[in-house]
């Protein structure tokens, strides 16, 4: 099937910095890996993209690097297209593996020799096997081999896990803002256990899949709030910034500058996206 992939630059966003960083996209690439088994989701055609399709996003969009999330969706716990897409990006991408909470020390060593920054736990998709202690364990492990632990959370997920994690020597970072509810404000629960990590100097949190959870239309309104206390309470030095591309569960294409023009109206100055896009993404995922 040939790639609809629509990539167009966007003259609404500002220049971006050198370094500029995509802290979260996937790849979809059934031609090339076919969809797991027992995959609860399988993208359309529309949803797909592939790492020649990142390439020439990125590329027309001024963003120089990127870090790959290995997804639920299509390929659970299945690696290959993720390794592979990072390694056709090779110097410009880190990944994020996903799997068990048991995974073995031998597989983490042998994603990171192959690109690997972090592991990615989904309590929205997965919930938590194990439990707490379970999630301690990785927490460990994941701190021993210098990987980052990347989250998935909603509501007041962050608040059940949140001490657990801060008693672990792991840098953690937060997809999406920790996908609050934002019918119940800045001041639930799980929003300010997040706000409180931030502080503690080792959870980062990515501006990134706001129309995961905002309940209105783009440009997505009613998360302003939530982006101006990260941004207020944690600073740009604890955030990052991700497209969410190629963008799973929408009914059409959606086009890439519009989320670079989003970050540039919550964050309008410019030394701030400087440290958002580039500076902090390099010290957090480990580019040179």
């Amino acid at each position: 099937m040939p790639s609809t992939m629509h990539c167009e630059p966007n003259s609404r966003a500002p220049a971006l910095p050198a370094g500029a960083t995509d802290a979260h996209v996937h790849v979809f690439d059934p031609q090339r890996h076919p969809y797991a088994p027992d995959a609860a989701y399988r993208p359309q055609p529309h949803e797909c993209g592939t790492a020649d399709d990142l390439a020439a996003t990125l590329a027309s969009h001024g963003v120089d690097r990127v870090v790959i999330v290995s997804p639920t969706a299509g390929y659970r716990d299945d690696m290959r297209c993720m390794l592979d897409a990072v390694e056709r990006l090779r110097g410009r991408a880190c990944g994020i593996a996903r799997g068990p909470l048991d995974v073995s020390t031998r597989d983490l060593k042998r994603w990171k020799a192959r690109g690997v920054a972090g592991f990615r736990v989904d309590l929205v998709a997965d919930g938590l096997p194990g439990g707490v202690p379970a999630l301690a364990t990785l927490a460990a492990r994941l701190a021993d081999l210098d990987l980052v632990l990347d989250l998935q959370c909603e509501a007041d997920g962050f608040a059940a896990v949140g001490a657990c994690l801060a008693a672990a020597p792991v840098r953690v970072v937060v997809d999406h803002m920790g996908r609050p509810d934002v019918a119940r404000g800045a001041s639930q629960r799980g929003f300010r256990a997040l706000l409180e990590a931030m502080s503690g100097g080792r959870c980062w949190v990515k501006l990134s899949g706001a129309m995961r959870f905002s309940r209105k239309p783009p440009p997505h309104a009613d998360v302003d709030r939530f982006v101006a206390r990260l941004l207020a309470e944690g600073g740009p030095g604890r955030l990052v910034w991700g497209s969410d591309w190629p963008f799973l569960r929408t009914d059409r294409r959606v086009d890439y500058g519009p989320m670079l023009a989003q970050l540039a109206a919550w964050v309008p100055d410019a030394r701030q996206r400087r440290r958002i896009l580039a500076d902090t993404p390099a010290d957090l995922f480990g580019f040179g």
